[in-house]
Formats: structure tokens, C-alpha cells, sequence
């Protein structure tokens, strides 16, 4: 597969396959394509649907393959932001808030993924359930605005406001801090709660999320509708 991303704030990811060659996307992203890319929808088994209609996300998932000769098929992104492609192979696999993921080659397996401290599912903003990207393959994943990377070493640690992280290599923890003083806390205007990520590992933050936006933009909702 040889893929090219363009666009400026509202990007798609153009794949060249193979004839043989297969893509899977979970949020019917596609945009295009050539007419001998074939789709196939499957659910990926009972309790794997059980789950995803448990984190809110669609059951299924669309195969697209290159049959008689290559194919070419497009994903677009649904939000103002980057597309980023993702290197995913044992050892190496990626933690992505649960609507970060795009398209992938048919090699990454895509399955739901609990955090483990209860806290940091409930109250840290990336919600308790996550998508794990493990397999071997490249996958390509939503940013909401623009992208920024850090690589924190054993031990070290950033806090972040709730709804920034974009992703994390597996090998990085996350867990929940509570904003320190009363006052800070009531009147500081940040929440009561940080993000606490913890490496070794990369993570990946974004400047424009979702939530963020629906927030921002409410009150002009409500006085244009009064």
C-alpha cells in the first residue's frame, strides 16, 4: 500500500493498493475510490460488537479490497485538524482517544481498550474506554487541530487539561490529578481534574478538540436561536 495525505485543514489520505490489497475503516470515512474496490461490512464477532455499542462507536466495520488489478480509495477526515500516519508492529502499539481512528491496513487489529485505573477513565477526559492499535500495518489516525509530540523518558510526566490527548504509545500510563486548592478548583476555570501521562513513550496532544469547540460555540448557538 502507498499512501499520500493531502489537503490543508480538512485532509484525506489517498491509498494506492495491489489488486489483493485490503483497507478497514469503522467510521465510513471513505470518499472515493476506484470501481473495483469491493466492500465488504462485518460486525467482528459478538462480544467485540458488544463492546463497541457499550463505548458508544459504530458495530461495524467496512473492508475495502482491490479485486481484478490496484485500486485506489480515499478517507477524509470530519474535523478541522491532520491526518497522521501510524507505524503499528508487535511491540510498538498506539492508544488513541476513541474517535481518533481513520483507516488501517488490513494487518492492525483495532480493539477496544479499558483503562485500567478507574479514575483516570471517569474523570480524566479520554473517557474510560480507548481504542488499542496492535497488529502489524499502518494506520492513520484523526487529529483535532494541529498535532503536537512529546517523547517522555521513564518516569517523567506531563499534565494535561482534559480532552488534549490525542494518543500514546501502549508503553505510557495515564492516570487522573486533582487541581490542587479550593479556589483553583471553583473559580480557576480548568476543571477539576488534569490528565497525568507517564512514559517511557510518545504522546500525542492536539490544540482543538471536539468537546472544546461544542463549548466554546454554545452560547452564540443558544442567543442566535433566542
Amino acid at each position: 500500500m502507498q499512501y499520500e495525505i493531502k489537503g490543508g485543514s480538512f485532509p484525506v489520505v489517498i491509498c494506492q493498493l495491489a489488486a489483493g490489497e485490503s483497507m478497514i475503516t469503522e467510521s465510513g470515512s471513505m470518499t472515493w475510490m476506484t470501481p473495483n474496490m469491493h466492500m465488504d461490512t462485518h460486525g467482528g464477532g459478538l462480544g467485540k460488537m458488544f463492546s463497541k455499542a457499550l463505548s458508544g462507536e459504530s458495530m461495524f466495520q467496512n473492508t475495502y479490497t482491490a479485486q481484478g488489478g490496484a485500486g485506489m480509495i480515499a478517507f477524509g477526515s470530519s474535523f478541522p485538524g491532520k491526518i497522521i500516519p501510524i507505524e503499528v508492529a508487535p511491540g510498538k502499539e498506539w492508544i488513541l482517544q476513541k474517535s481518533a481512528f481513520l483507516a488501517s491496513e488490513s494487518g492492525v487489529n483495532l480493539d477496544i481498550h479499558f483503562n485500567k485505573k478507574f479514575g483516570a477513565g471517569l474523570f480524566g477526559g479520554e473517557g474510560f474506554i480507548m481504542q488499542r492499535l496492535s497488529g502489524r500495518g499502518i494506520a492513520f489516525a484523526e487529529i483535532d487541530g494541529e498535532l503536537i509530540e512529546y517523547q517522555l523518558q521513564a518516569g517523567q510526566q506531563l499534565l494535561v487539561d482534559t480532552g488534549y490527548v490525542a494518543g500514546f504509545e501502549s508503553t505510557v500510563s495515564i492516570d487522573i490529578q486533582q487541581v490542587k486548592g479550593a479556589k483553583n478548583m471553583l473559580f480557576g476555570g480548568e476543571g477539576l481534574f488534569n490528565t497525568v501521562l507517564t512514559g517511557p513513550g510518545r504522546i500525542w496532544l492536539q490544540t482543538m478538540p471536539i468537546p472544546g469547540v461544542a463549548r466554546a460555540v454554545q452560547p452564540y448557538i443558544v442567543t442566535s436561536a433566542g
